[in-house]
């Protein structure tokens, strides 16, 4: 009783607090063509992203005649409670653009409407047939489509050719295994007499990225479960602990904390990798064009991110932008019209241009393959690694469980906690599996799913 009491006076708190943050959001753009259908969209991108938004927008609407959407830019900090309370007050968008980690969770409690009573047999049996494996994952949830995909995270290898050949390595044969890779970076690392670091030869982090390269995972998809504590993320985690214990903790937190742009929003010239910072370092597609814009004389290659000895190919783990439409839409079928069209569902040839407005991977081969999308791969052609990466079914995004971020932020920190040197992988491990128990028995007894 004392539990349920506490949950619901923060309850209380959290919604006061989001309709303060509500309260503070600009209200919704005005409909220019009264004649038609309103179609409320909502997203989070801003400054020159939210421009190519309303680049599509405004093709969406030229299009056809029978709806117009109306698009509102929310802030991310309040884009969730805005969205929580317009479904919970009957008054939510017609479909939503998100990238936070919200579809097992809206989807249990039934904020969102499955996208498969959208579609027709012949739009399900297309996008069966032709999205990447990785879309598909991405927006299911217990065997329904909840949101589709318009824009796929994947991460490479970015490196530095000059730095290969100072330090008698080749360039053109980038290493197939990550024990081959881990050799040749001890040989791109450079240190001062004093051995404080002046060059990272490659750094690996994220677990997530690196448990489906050692065979691993986090979510078993064939029977529906969570798999945290098995052989191969143990094998993953301890490389992890090994490469950074290698290194010296606090060597790289010095090395890091002299650099401009370590974190992974950063974009632009600030870029440590730019900088010469790190031979090799491991980023997603967007960094492409951010070299083109920022740094168009750089010489740098990449490749897939290779297995360990015996691991599976191609693995590694993927985000992205994607579509959702709640339930309580008063136009799902124009919501649905409008993300088919934005997608390429309905159109991959018309909507390949998109994709290369916004620098995003497509959802499928189809699109990839239209005209506009390889006039792209022919200005930027190191984004062709990205698409071949993009067809592997090792590829995984977080297991699709209804505590996604409570998960998400437990890995990380167990990560963290390993690669100080504070506790053991295999330690690590069964902590990390017991505190996911508990928090599965904190949802039961409060009557959420698991």
């Amino acid at each position: 009783m004392g539990r349920r009491g506490n949950a619901g006076r923060l309850a209380v708190v959290a919604i006061a607090a989001a309709v303060l943050a509500v309260a503070l959001l600009p209200r919704a753009g005005m409909q220019r063509r009264p004649g038609r259908i309103p179609v409320r969209f909502w997203h989070m991108w801003t400054g020159e992203w939210k421009d190519v938004v309303d680049r599509i927008v405004a093709r969406y609407n030229a299009s056809q005649d029978k709806y117009e959407v109306v698009a509102l830019s929310v802030p991310s900090a309040g884009a969730d409670s805005k969205f929580l309370l317009g479904v919970v007050g009957g008054d939510p968008p017609d479909v939503m653009a998100q990238w936070n980690a919200v579809i097992p969770t809206w989807a249990e409690n039934r904020l969102l409407l499955p996208l498969d009573e959208l579609m027709t047999p012949e739009e399900r049996d297309r996008f069966d047939r032709e999205a990447y494996p990785i879309v598909k994952k991405l927006g299911t949830y217990k065997g329904h489509l909840y949101g589709l995909t318009t824009g796929i995270n994947i991460w490479a290898c970015y490196y530095l050719p000059a730095q290969f050949r100072e330090a008698g390595l080749d360039p053109d044969h980038f290493p197939r295994t990550l024990e081959e890779l881990q050799a040749e970076a001890d040989r791109l690392t450079r240190r001062d007499k004093a051995g404080n670091i002046t060059r990272i030869g490659f750094l690996p982090n994220t677990f997530l990225m690196y448990a489906p390269l050692f065979g691993g995972g986090f979510y078993d998809w064939q029977h529906g479960r969570l798999t945290i504590d098995t052989p191969a993320n143990l094998r993953a985690l301890t490389y992890l602990a090994e490469e950074r214990r290698k290194l010296g903790y606090d060597n790289v937190v010095r090395y890091e904390a002299g650099l401009n742009g370590t974190n992974v929003q950063t974009g632009g010239i600030e870029w440590p990798f730019i900088s010469g910072a790190y031979s090799i370092t491991v980023d997603g597609q967007w960094r492409v064009e951010q070299i083109g814009k920022y740094a168009p004389n750089l010489d740098y290659r990449i490749a897939p991110l290779p297995p360990p000895a015996g691991g599976k190919r191609y693995g590694g783990r993927s985000n992205g932008n994607f579509m959702i439409i709640p339930r309580g839409s008063k136009q799902p079928e124009g919501a649905w019209d409008f993300v088919k069209f934005w997608s390429g569902l309905s159109h991959p040839e018309r909507a390949a241009e998109f994709y290369t407005w916004g620098g995003w991977l497509p959802l499928s081969p189809a699109i990839a393959e239209a005209p506009a999308y390889q006039a792209y791969l022919r200005k930027y052609p190191q984004f062709r690694q990205f698409l071949t990466i993009l067809s592997s079914p090792n590829i995984e995004p977080l297991p699709p469980v209804p505590y996604q971020v409570f998960l998400n932020d437990r890995i990380s920190s167990t990560e963290d906690s390993v690669v100080r040197g504070t506790i053991a992988p295999e330690a690590a491990l069964k902590t990390l599996t017991a505190d996911v128990e508990q928090e599965r028995a904190r949802r039961r007894e409060m009557g959420y799913a698991e």
